[in-house]
């Protein structure tokens, strides 16, 4: 298991993380499709635990380093750092080839978000290939409850990988799936 952290309060992050602000605006470039799963549907829990996988809609082969998703979510208040963790990813490189950061948002349902993002390791998705999945946790360091029920991102009706436009993904930095908040 690997994990990254960020201030909850202030947004900060350790020295392998940044913190960005969400953009907002253009649209979807039909190049992605993000399938997503929550891994547990209770409404207050101490870690927010999800699964995406990605698609390549397109008709060019896609480098995944070149992928970024982000998980939007609200931080209930909590006081400790943030934390990412990838408990397993089928991708090339397994869990060590997914990144994790965190930003701020402005929105009511989302005033943070964890972006994951893969290093070469991960290799590259061809036309209509679908990566491997990824089992991702967001927690705060002294486990602090979080309600899931409040974030744009959470549909505890969705246990089977399924394409949700509530977790968007970009490529090259350009939202190329779903809405963000």
């Amino acid at each position: 298991m690997s994990s990254t952290s960020s201030t909850a309060a202030g947004g900060g992050g350790s020295p392998t993380s940044t913190t960005t602000t969400a953009t907002t605006g253009g649209g979807p470039t039909g190049e992605l499709e993000l399938h997503y799963a929550a891994r547990d549907g209770a409404a207050r829990v101490q870690g927010l635990s999800f699964r995406v996988r990605v698609r390549n809609t397109g008709d060019e082969t896609i480098a995944l380093s070149d992928v970024t998703i982000r998980y939007w979510f609200t931080d209930d208040g909590a006081t400790s750092t943030f934390m990412g963790a990838c408990d397993f990813a089928s991708v090339p490189g397994g869990y060590t080839s997914v990144t994790r950061t965190f930003g701020e948002a402005s929105a009511a349902e989302a005033d943070r978000y964890l972006e994951l993002g893969f290093t070469s390791a991960a290799g590259t998705l061809a036309p209509g290939a679908t990566s491997g999945e990824a089992q991702i946790r967001v927690y705060s360091a002294t486990y602090e409850y979080m309600m899931q029920t409040n974030d744009y991102s959470f549909d505890a009706s969705l246990t089977e990988l399924t394409p949700w436009e509530q977790v968007t993904a970009y490529r090259d930095g350009v939202l190329a799936w779903g809405t963000e908040p």
